[in-house]
C-alpha cells in the first residue's frame, strides 16, 4: 500500500496527517459506526445498481462491486467484518475492503455521493428499524398490562392524587391506563418511524451531483417510501431527524418513569401494596434483610439518560444550513438514546406480568371518606346543586367512616363512565391495540 492508501479519504498525496487529529476528529465513530454498518453496506450496493441503472457505471463492474458487498454483509452478519484500526469510519472502511479485493474497481464506489448522504442514509435506516422495534415493545407491554387489568378488573387498590387518597379504584384500572398510554406511545413511534422513511442518497455533499442518479429506484430497493428531495433539507436534518426520533422514544420512557415511580412506591413497606419476584431485585452489600428494587429504580434514571442525549441532539443543530463537521456529534446520543430504551423496553414486559398485588393490603388502604365524591355527585343527581352537595358532604365527612368493603365495591361498580373503574373498556382498547399490531406487521 502507498502511504495514500494508508490515510484518510480526503488526504492528498504527499500529506502528512497528524494522528492526533485524526483521533480527535474521529471521535467515537469507530465505535459508534459498527452497528451502522450493516445499514451502510446495504445502501452501498443499492447504491452501486443505481449506477449501473444510470449507466454511470459498466455492468460488469457493478456486478463485482455487488458480489463484493454481499460477501461483506455476510461478514458483518457473522462479525468477520469490522472497522480496522486504519479506519476514519464505517464507509472508510467499506471502501478500503473493496478497493483492497477489487482493486481499481472498488475505488469507483464513492462516485455520485458523499460521506454526508451516506450517514444520512444508514442512519435513517438504522432509525427506522430501531423505532418499529421499540413501537413493537411497547404495544407488547400494553397488550400485558390489557391481560392483567382483565384479570384484576375487579380487584380493589385506592385511588390516588397528590400522593393522598382519592376515590376507591381497582387494580384493573390502573393497568388499563398504564396500557392505553403505552399503545399512545407505540403509535407515537411508529409514527415517527414513518416520518423519517425517506432516502436522503443521492444528494452527495447537499447540493446534488451532475449525474442522471436512480434516486427513486435505489430508495425503493432500501425500502423507503419516498425521498428526501432537496440536499439542503437532507443536510439540514442531520440531527433533527435523531432529535425527533428521540422526543417519540421520550415518550415511552416518559411513561416508563411513570411505571416505575408507581411499582417503586408499591413494594415499599409503608404501603405493601405489591411484591416483585427475587430475579427483579437486588440485596444490600451490608444489610442482609434489604431486597432492593433496583431493576425498577434503574428504569426510572433511564428518562434522564434518553433526555439528556434529546437535549445534546438539539444543541447540536444550532448551526446555519448545510453541512458542518459539529453534527458527527449527533451520531452518538441517538444511539445511546436509543441503545437505552430498547434495553429498559425489553425488559417491561417480563416487569409488568410478574409484579404481584396484595388485595388484603390494597383493601386495607381504604377509609369510609374516599366515597365523599361518590355521595356529592348523589346529591346533584338527586336536584341539589353539585356545589352546594358538596360543602354539604365536606362538612360530614365524619359519617362515612363507618364504610366497608361491600361500599367500596359498590362505588367502583357504578362509576360507569366511559373509562371509570366501573368500565374499563378493555375490548376498545384490545382492539386498538390489534390495529396497531396489524400495522406493524403490514406496515
Amino acid at each position: 500500500m502507498t502511504k495514500r492508501d494508508q490515510g484518510p479519504l480526503w488526504a492528498a498525496d504527499g500529506v502528512v496527517v497528524d494522528e492526533s487529529i485524526v483521533r480527535f476528529c474521529r471521535g467515537d465513530d469507530q465505535t459508534l459506526d459498527h452497528d451502522l454498518l450493516g445499514d451502510d453496506l446495504r445502501a452501498t450496493r443499492a447504491h452501486v445498481r443505481g449506477l449501473v441503472a444510470a449507466e454511470v457505471l459498466a455492468p460488469a463492474d457493478g456486478g463485482q462491486l455487488v458480489e463484493a458487498l454481499d460477501t461483506l454483509i455476510e461478514e458483518y452478519a457473522e462479525g468477520r467484518f469490522t472497522l480496522g484500526s486504519q479506519d476514519e469510519d464505517g464507509h472508510s472502511a467499506i471502501e478500503r475492503v473493496l478497493t483492497e479485493r477489487l482493486g481499481d474497481v472498488g475505488k469507483k464506489v464513492h462516485t455520485g455521493r458523499s460521506r454526508n448522504d451516506q450517514v444520512l442514509v444508514a442512519s435513517r435506516l438504522w432509525l427506522k428499524r430501531q423505532l418499529l422495534a421499540l413501537s413493537a415493545e411497547a404495544l407488547g407491554a400494553a397488550e400485558v398490562c390489557l391481560n392483567r387489568a382483565a384479570a384484576h378488573e375487579h380487584t380493589p387498590m385506592p385511588g390516588y392524587t397528590h400522593l393522598q387518597r382519592a376515590m376507591p379504584s381497582t387494580v384493573g384500572f390502573w393497568f388499563a391506563g398504564q396500557a392505553e398510554c403505552l399503545l399512545e406511545d407505540s403509535a407515537a413511534l411508529a409514527q415517527a418511524a414513518g416520518w423519517l422513511d425517506r432516502s436522503p442518497l443521492g444528494t452527495a455533499a447537499g447540493y446534488g451531483i451532475n449525474l442522471p442518479l436512480a434516486r427513486d429506484e435505489v430508495a425503493r430497493e432500501l425500502g423507503f417510501s419516498d425521498l428526501v428531495l432537496n440536499g439542503l433539507c437532507a443536510q439540514n436534518g442531520r440531527g433533527r431527524i435523531e432529535a425527533h426520533a428521540l422526543s417519540a422514544v421520550l415518550c415511552l420512557m416518559s411513561s416508563v418513569r411513570r411505571i416505575a415511580w408507581d411499582l417503586s412506591l408499591f413494594v415499599t413497606a409503608e404501603f405493601g401494596f405489591a411484591t416483585l419476584p427475587a430475579r427483579w431485585c437486588t440485596g444490600s452489600s451490608i444489610m442482609p434483610n434489604k431486597k432492593n428494587p433496583d431493576v425498577v429504580e434503574l428504569m426510572r434514571a433511564s428518562f434522564a439518560e434518553v433526555a439528556g442525549a434529546h437535549q445534546a441532539l438539539l444543541h447540536a443543530q444550532a448551526l446555519p444550513s448545510a453541512y458542518h463537521r459539529d453534527l458527527q456529534v449527533t451520531k452518538g446520543p441517538m444511539m445511546r438514546g436509543v441503545h437505552t430504551a430498547r434495553q429498559v423496553a425489553g425488559l417491561l414486559p417480563g416487569l409488568l406480568a410478574d409484579v404481584q398485588f396484595d388485595e388484603a393490603r390494597l383493601l386495607a388502604a381504604h377509609d369510609g371518606a374516599m366515597l365523599a365524591t361518590d355521595v356529592a355527585t348523589d346529591q346533584a343527581r338527586a336536584g341539589k346543586s353539585f356545589r352546594d352537595a358538596y360543602r354539604a358532604v365536606k362538612e360530614k365527612l365524619d359519617d362515612l367512616a363507618a364504610a366497608g368493603p361491600e361500599a367500596f365495591a359498590e362505588s367502583v361498580r357504578v362509576r360507569v363512565s366511559p373509562g371509570a373503574p366501573g368500565a374499563l373498556g378493555l375490548d376498545r382498547l384490545k382492539a386498538r391495540a390489534e390495529s396497531q399490531r396489524r400495522g406493524l406487521t403490514h406496515g
